[in-house]
């Protein structure tokens, strides 16, 4: 028997329930996982709370994103032994594999090997963030060197991985956020521009910024009635791709905006990219790169124990933190 959180209900962080599961042998395509650390991301809390559009049956695990070791591997599992320390690239739904747990199935496609430089705390939360950042700006928004990217809900770890993609590619990305208190750490980790909504108008910002020009791609995981304000501010010929609806309410998008500035808006899903053979390979190779050169790195908010995980699920709701939140056991 081996520990991990189920949830009978969705609601609120409460529902969180540690308790004893059996965990089997791996089948066919999987590795068995002594789980390390977890990356908590919004795509659990939203399932949890019973706001995903597709909902598990209940009881259910939970997980997306985590790092560990390998204890068990699948009849046709090559490339990866027991032994292995390894980390995930989401490929998967939320509650598709119980990854919230000490030992844990996980898919063998998902794997990547863990360099020995890297501990597991930043292995947990490199994958999710880069995973998306990487499918938004390269893969679907092809950034080029030179252009301006607006980032909303920048102090996020895919808003920070988005920022560091956009240096190394040589691109200026313009971080916003909502609160003046953050802007210092957004600009140490490579905003060129920091806007907070709260005290200055974004369309008069992106027009000084950019010269008038407007901006080249938005990366946007909010949605919402602010959206129009973000085509408003795009370019002519530009792209906006939206990776979340954390607002809660449709976007609204302009049509006179759209088609008269032939304006492209695209949505993405890490897991669909992950998914795709050719561009996981890409993905894997892109972002291990970086980190190689120094230029990627994942910014740890803040670590919590797995007894304290409803704990870390109110600090992910509350957003006050700058980066990944991960819980250790």
């Amino acid at each position: 028997m081996s520990r991990a959180v189920r949830i009978h209900d969705f609601g609120d962080a409460d529902v969180l329930r540690i308790e004893d599961v059996t965990v089997g042998q791996p089948g066919e395509g999987e590795v068995r996982l002594k789980i390390h650390a977890i990356g908590l991301n919004r795509t659990e809390i939203t399932l949890r709370s019973g706001r995903s559009p597709v909902k598990p049956a209940l009881p259910t695990g939970l997980g997306f994103e985590a790092a560990g070791i390998i204890d068990a591997v699948g009849p046709d599992v090559t490339g990866f032994a027991a032994g292995d320390r390894v980390a995930l690239v989401p490929a998967y739904g939320a509650a598709q594999y119980a990854l919230y747990g000490e030992v844990a199935l996980a898919p063998a496609a998902s794997l990547v090997a863990i360099p020995e430089h890297i501990g597991f705390v930043e292995a947990a939360a490199t994958w999710a963030a880069f995973g998306t950042a990487w499918s938004g700006l390269v893969a679907a928004g092809q950034l080029a060197h030179g252009q301006h990217v607006l980032i909303p809900a920048a102090s996020s770890s895919v808003g920070l991985a988005a920022i560091q993609i956009s240096r190394y590619l040589g691109a200026y990305p313009i971080a916003v956020t909502r609160r003046a208190d953050k802007v210092s750490a957004l600009t140490q980790h490579g905003a060129e521009t920091v806007i907070v909504r709260e005290e200055q108008d974004l369309l008069a910002a992106v027009q000084r910024v950019t010269n008038g020009r407007g901006i080249d791609l938005v990366f946007d995981p909010v949605g919402g009635p602010g959206f129009a304000q973000l085509v408003q501010a795009t370019a002519n010929g530009g792209t906006l791709v939206l990776y979340g609806a954390l607002s809660g309410a449709p976007a609204t998008v302009p049509p006179f905006d759209v088609f008269a500035r032939d304006i492209t808006i695209r949505g993405i899903s890490l897991p669909a990219h992950a998914r795709n053979d050719v561009q996981l390979s890409a993905m894997k190779q892109f972002v291990e790169q970086g980190m190689a050169s120094g230029a990627l790195y994942p910014v740890i908010a803040r670590t919590f124990s797995f007894d304290d995980i409803a704990h870390a699920h109110r600090a992910v709701e509350a957003g006050e933190h700058v980066g990944k939140i991960v819980v250790t056991l």
